[in-house]
């Protein structure tokens, strides 16, 4: 007979204020620790919550701190499964967003490898965007 497992999740609203860049990473990698993964995955799973956190600040809302990012996160079958949502400007053109080293802001001194970061640390990565209406960053990593 195959167990069944509930699947439980976290939701969090945060400030779009750089100090909960930090605290969101944290948060996340804490909630996937109950799984017992290795030192390597909390380390990949905080990089790419880092680098999706502040996407949403800098591109999403461009700095504007009253502003909220939303987080949930949940695990099924030793499958961690973050989205971090905004309600910003939204990304004109996804694709090209995602190459290598592009960036809006390069007067800022931005690399321009968010997306390359957060795909590379992950398992999956799926951007969801809407000019004007925000974005949605889904990431996932198996725990174990």
């Amino acid at each position: 007979m195959n167990e069944v497992r509930n699947m439980d999740s976290i939701t969090i609203t945060l400030k779009a204020m750089p100090v909960n860049e930090s605290f969101a990473r944290s948060l996340i990698a804490a909630y996937a620790s109950r799984e017992n993964p290795t030192i390597n995955v909390i380390s990949d799973i905080k990089t790419a919550i880092s680098e999706a956190v502040t996407n949403a600040i800098i591109h999403g809302y461009n700095g504007d701190q009253e502003q909220d990012i939303y987080i949930k996160a949940s695990i099924k079958e030793k499958v961690l499964r973050v989205s971090v949502s905004d309600r910003g400007t939204g990304i004109p053109n996804i694709i090209e967003a995602m190459n290598d080293f592009y960036t809006t802001r390069p007067s800022e001194e931005r690399s321009g490898l968010g997306f390359t970061i957060m795909g590379s640390f992950m398992d999956t990565l799926e951007v969801n965007s809407n000019l004007g209406e925000g974005t949605t960053i889904t990431m996932t990593k198996k725990l174990a």
